[in-house]
């Protein structure tokens, strides 16, 4: 069967670094399927990978993407042909018809809309990881979350609010503040015209934090380890501040230099964590923990826990001008790619 792919051709501006192209899809082998797609979502690390700097992107030329959402073209494990089905794809989500595997798909109602299924995906499985399986939040918690109003930020404020937290979050303008608000977070922080520290020790003392969710990395990571009281915890699932814009190999030894050195006898004296999230790996090691953030997932949005916020929804001949908005930091919620 063939397919409609969006390969990844070169490194930098997305109107030149992706060209549309047919291809075979290549033989299947035991427990895999063809998904015809509806759609596809972004996440940060494609703009990542798009830039070069993403270490566990395929060689160019590539297709990329984490997640697609359709329906089965054949059988597959305990799923019928015409099944829909959410589905992590291990990169190759960008393209009209794609080889999934039955370890990585779950059923999903046709009821669902293509961007908060696809919100299920990676950005749901990291927070919810990150927040019920990592560590396990309680009432009396006090939760920063960085980049709160992006996609893993905005379920991360959601799956805290459900257990009772008090969450401050971050975000970079006073438009995504009100939206912070109506997501529950209690103390919403401008990173770009307040220090996060300053204001949250202002309002602790020296109380601290019980646990920081960081996409960010680097001299972020450093700063919000500072923050934790004695048993706290701080989970990192990125490294964003990488996209300096300067050469790489410079933005990563400054990447490297920012986050400080720890040693285990520091985490043990003072009774603090260090977790790090990249469900990649996990789907690649673990698959049976992918399905089972993705079946958790599923099951709290038919019972109305959680509710994916879908920030855009571009036709696929706008993939440029989606990547665009997710590197700018202007988006909240998902943004998605629709075939």
């Amino acid at each position: 069967m063939r397919t409609k792919q969006y390969v990844l051709i070169g490194h930098g501006e997305p109107d030149k670094a992706f060209a549309l192209r047919d291809a075979e899809l290549p033989a299947l082998k035991e427990g895999q399927a063809i998904l015809e797609s509806e759609g596809f979502g972004l996440n940060f690390a494609d703009v990542m990978a798009r830039r070069g700097i993403y270490q566990d992107a395929p060689p160019l030329p590539s297709v990329i993407g984490y997640e697609a959402v359709g329906r089965l073209v054949q059988d597959c494990g305990p799923y019928r042909k015409g099944r829909r089905v959410l589905a992590f794809t291990r990169f190759g989500g960008y393209a009209s018809h794609i080889v999934v595997s039955e370890q990585t798909i779950r059923a999903i109602p046709d009821s669902m809309p293509l961007g908060e299924a696809l919100a299920l995906a990676v950005q749901f499985c990291t927070a919810y990881h990150a927040a019920y399986e990592c560590v396990n939040v309680f009432p009396d918690d006090h939760v920063l979350v960085h980049a709160a109003a992006g996609g893993v930020g905005t379920l991360l404020v959601q799956l805290l609010r459900l257990k009772g937290c008090t969450i401050y979050g971050t975000a970079g303008s006073d438009a995504k503040l009100d939206y912070l608000r109506q997501q529950g977070v209690h103390h919403p922080i401008n990173y770009r015209s307040q220090d996060f520290v300053g204001v949250i020790k202002g309002k602790l003392g020296t109380r601290g934090l019980d646990v920081v969710f960081d996409p960010l990395g680097g001299s972020n990571f450093k700063r919000g380890f500072g923050l934790l009281g004695k048993g706290g915890r701080i989970v990192g699932f990125g490294a964003s501040e990488q996209l300096g814009g300067g050469l790489q190999i410079i933005d990563t030894l400054k990447l490297a230099w920012n986050f400080g050195l720890f040693s285990p006898i520091q985490l043990l004296i003072s009774s603090k964590a260090m977790i790090g999230i990249n469900m990649l790996h996990i789907a690649d090691d673990r698959p049976h923990v992918l399905g089972r953030c993705m079946e958790a997932g599923i099951e709290m949005w038919q019972k109305g826990a959680i509710r994916p916020v879908v920030g855009a929804e571009f036709l696929h001949t706008q993939l440029a001008e989606a990547h665009r908005l997710l590197e700018s930091r202007q988006s909240t919620g998902k943004v998605v790619v629709r075939w």
